[in-house]
């Protein structure tokens, strides 16, 4: 009777081990496929999976440097603009100084010109502010005026340059070397070219038929910048030198330049 009972109890002892060991296996299988291969319960329905706090937490000082760099950027704009309205408004003795050197600044043209000399002068060669595949037509006559013709107004008459009748179809020359600082249509001389010089002036070509130079392209001495009598009756164009944002008289210019 013993060994029967001792049988039995060895025998449930075995079923409850294996029970046990069946279960935990049961239950670590189950954690695996819910961690890697089985989507979750909203997932399977057509929810999107729930994203867990150390995915979106990575993307936070990414974000937060964007910001910080726009509020940095924004923040010295606004100071810049406080900072030229308080110097422009302020009227007092001590700020003539620094409201002369803003007004200057802001007004007056880059000197890309003499940057331009400088370059040529250090390197040898034109600095290249703009690509150019432009072919340089130079024109080597001993005419001193931009176009072959006669003077038909002078600096007198307008205050701000001359007007040169040309013989009929002509070419348009540069009289100095420079860079182009505008090229385009101008409401008082329409199709216009200005050339920036290394001493500070900036002499206007205007009425032009056609433009044959581009923006901040190198030009040389007696360089083709444009045509007359192409596509309008009109063979007159207008020419003009400017110097510290004055006018001054181009024939007296030319005059004290040709002199031996």
């Amino acid at each position: 009777m013993d060994k029967n009972l001792k049988k039995i109890r060895k025998a449930i002892e075995m079923r409850q081990k294996a029970k046990s060991l069946n279960q935990t296996k049961q239950n670590q299988q189950e954690d695996y496929l819910q961690s890697n291969a089985l989507p979750d319960m909203e997932e399977s329905h057509g929810f999107y999976p729930s994203i867990s706090a150390s995915h979106t937490n990575s993307a936070i000082p990414e974000n937060n440097s964007r910001v910080t760099n726009i509020a940095v950027k924004a923040l010295l704009s606004v100071s810049l603009f406080l900072g030229t309205a308080f110097i422009t408004e302020i009227d007092r003795p001590f700020m003539n100084q620094p409201k002369e050197w803003l007004t200057s600044t802001l007004t007056n043209q880059f000197p890309f010109a003499k940057v331009n000399a400088w370059y040529s002068e250090a390197f040898g060669t034109p600095l290249s502010f703009s690509p150019s595949a432009v072919t340089e037509e130079v024109i080597t006559d001993s005419s001193y005026l931009p176009v072959n013709g006669i003077i038909s107004e002078h600096f007198h008459e307008n205050g701000q340059g001359i007007y040169i009748e040309a013989e009929g179809e002509e070419n348009v020359a540069a009289v100095q070397e420079g860079i182009v600082v505008f090229a385009g249509n101008d409401r008082s001389t329409n199709k216009t070219v200005k050339i920036q010089h290394a001493d500070g002036t900036t002499t206007q070509y205007g009425f032009l038929d056609s433009i044959e130079v581009h923006l901040y392209q190198h030009i040389s001495n007696g360089q083709v910048l444009g045509t007359l009598g192409t596509e309008n009756d009109s063979t007159s164009v207008f020419f003009a030198i400017e110097q510290e944002n004055q006018y001054i008289d181009p024939e007296q210019v030319i005059l004290v330049d040709q002199q031996p």
